[in-house]
């Protein structure tokens, strides 16, 4: 079986795992969920009982839910192109750490801005919202830039699936506008390498619904409905 990635839009971040699949190259095809609509549906809880993205169909048939497992799933078949690390390594620990961070603290800054974006809050629950969101917004950007240091990837010399992750999460402050990632030198220089790069691009794409050239191994998209008839199939 093909694998699937079950992607949100607009603006998930299973944007990460799309340019993660990219980088691996092998076979892929992706599923579009719509959100909030699609994804707290009857039929995607089929995929995901929790009614969120990403998921994942693997090889094998099984169902995978979030991006650190499916990361990780991913780098395991990515150790030769330098993706990911057998685990117990120094490497594997360190992807791990990274992707914790990623995973926790820099993506759960944004979730108070979410809140009032998505719920339109107002007044003193807006500014309340508003505020501590830019607090732990600045301060995550902060200990993110502190760990970067003057290393041209999150993990070192190379690039490695903490990178992937973090372009879709990053991109979150054009919605709310709390920092300037200029103030943030590595993680400005970071954002612009990782935009330049062809499956970053193919991402956005995808996303966008404009023509999307695949360097890795897209073999196109497959609606939910056709995904769930395959699994019964094989069931």
């Amino acid at each position: 079986m093909t694998p699937v990635l079950f992607y949100g839009v607009p603006s998930g971040c299973s944007f990460g795992s799309i340019v993660a699949l990219e980088w691996l190259g092998l076979p892929y095809r992706l599923c579009r969920i719509e959100m909030p609509e699609v994804v707290s549906s009857d039929a995607y809880r089929q995929i995901n009982p929790v009614a969120e993205t990403p998921a994942l169909l693997t090889s094998d048939g099984r169902l995978l839910s979030e991006s650190l497992a499916i990361l990780n799933h991913l780098g395991a078949q990515g150790i030769a192109k330098g993706l990911g690390f057998a685990q117990g390594s120094a490497g594997f620990d360190r992807l791990n750490q990274r992707l914790a961070y990623l995973n926790t603290s820099f993506f759960s800054a944004f979730a108070p801005l979410w809140y009032a974006f998505e719920h339109g809050s107002e007044g003193e629950e807006k500014q309340a919202l508003r505020a501590y969101g830019q607090a732990s917004v600045t301060k995550a950007h902060a200990d993110l830039e502190a760990m970067l240091g003057d290393s041209p990837w999150l993990l070192g010399e190379k690039r490695s699936l903490a990178d992937a992750y973090f372009i879709g999460i990053a991109r979150w402050t054009r919605y709310h506008e709390v920092v300037d990632r200029r103030d943030y030198p590595g993680l400005q220089r970071l954002y612009e390498k990782l935009e330049a790069d062809p499956a970053v691009r193919f991402a956005h794409a995808i996303e966008q619904r404009q023509p999307a050239v695949s360097a890795g191994g897209f073999v196109g998209e497959a609606e939910l409905e056709q995904v769930l008839q395959e699994l019964r199939k094989v069931a």
